[in-house]
């Protein structure tokens, strides 16, 4: 059978723009994984934070519409243990009294200054995600698990690909695999973007009594997070470190680190980790996402680069990146935004 479009990966990237995509014509979503959202999307902290990333990312977040019933309200409190607070759109500055009011496990004379965003909220990104795969199924897409994609070659206006142990046609390839899309790049012959896979590590870990509507804690020079989680506390040490494109796992220095700065400014004395997890937050160089063509190299386009943005500006990224792959202008100078054509 042929397909208008084969997307290659099935995270949240791929599901979302796969779901809108399908709107338009016939799709096939190949995943490596014998399961979905292995990877990055399962191991998300989902938070939507409208304050975090740069303008672009910002817009989008804002421009995302979720489903009823995906998110839960928290706020979210940006915090500098060493001098005044840089500000952050959208979130107004507090007192350390009204910090310590939000989150009374601050631990007095720690934190410098506080910024509180009130417009934050936990996401149900496995439910954002289903919610995308049962658009994708209604609108007559198909889903491969365990199917990778090993093999790309043109076959006039379109592709022959090795989909597990097929092969399949396509008019379209669209690249949405996370840290592995510029490996499916090199297999259609197309230049690389410079993707930078980063290494993250997240936490459970255990003390005195945590309260669920503490907010979010974010340190703005990126040492760590913290939230409520389960009774216990959710923690980072907000790690970037370069990896390969991997089945990520945490290491226990990063885990002893993130318990070691959120008990400096913390009451909660955390001692127990109870799990820990890790995965890989896949940035462009400009840190931006990255959707399209390359000029020169039609029939092939990205989505990819969301870093640690993707879930919570996935409804906008989709529906604008749906659009710019269909040849359609989603407005607001978005194409070109958005294109791969601003790297060499």
């Amino acid at each position: 059978m042929a397909w208008d479009v084969l997307v290659v990966g099935g995270g949240i990237a791929g599901v979302s723009v796969a779901a809108e995509l399908a709107a338009r014509g016939s799709v096939l979503l190949a995943e490596a994984e014998p399961e979905l959202a292995r990877h990055t999307t399962g191991r998300s902290a989902a938070i939507c934070v409208p304050s975090y990333g740069g303008p672009l990312v910002r817009a989008l977040t804002a421009a995302s519409r979720f489903p009823d019933g995906l998110l839960t309200p928290r706020a979210m409190l940006w915090v500098t243990t060493d001098g005044p607070s840089p500000g952050r759109p959208g979130a107004r500055p507090i007192s350390l009294e009204q910090a310590r009011e939000v989150c009374p496990a601050l631990r007095p004379g720690a934190i410098a200054a506080a910024d509180l965003d009130e417009r934050t909220a936990d996401i149900d990104a496995m439910g954002l995600h289903q919610h995308y795969v049962r658009a994708l199924r209604a609108h007559g897409g198909e889903i491969r698990r365990g199917a990778p994609v090993t093999a790309l070659r043109r076959d006039g206006a379109g592709w022959r690909a090795a989909v597990g142990a097929d092969e399949v046609r396509a008019g379209l390839v669209v690249a949405a695999a996370g840290a592995w899309t510029d490996r499916v790049a090199a297999l259609a012959g197309v230049p690389p973007l410079g993707l930078r896979p980063l290494h993250r590590t997240i936490a459970i870990a255990a003390g005195r009594p945590v309260e669920p509507d503490w907010p979010l804690v974010v340190d703005t020079a990126d040492r760590f997070y913290f939230r409520p989680e389960s009774g216990a506390l959710l923690v980072s040490p907000a790690d970037e470190t370069p990896s390969e494109p991997v089945d990520a796992k945490p290491d226990d220095l990063d885990v002893a680190l993130a318990v070691e700065r959120v008990n400096a400014v913390t009451t909660l004395g955390l001692r127990t980790v109870r799990t820990a997890w890790a995965g890989l937050r896949t940035f462009a160089p400009d840190r931006d996402p990255v959707v399209g063509v390359r000029d020169g190299h039609p029939g092939f386009a990205f989505f990819a680069g969301q870093g640690g943005h993707g879930i919570q500006l996935a409804p906008a990224l989709a529906a604008t990146g749906a659009a710019i792959i269909a040849g359609d202008d989603p407005g607001d100078g978005l194409a070109a935004a958005l294109s791969p054509d601003r790297f060499p």
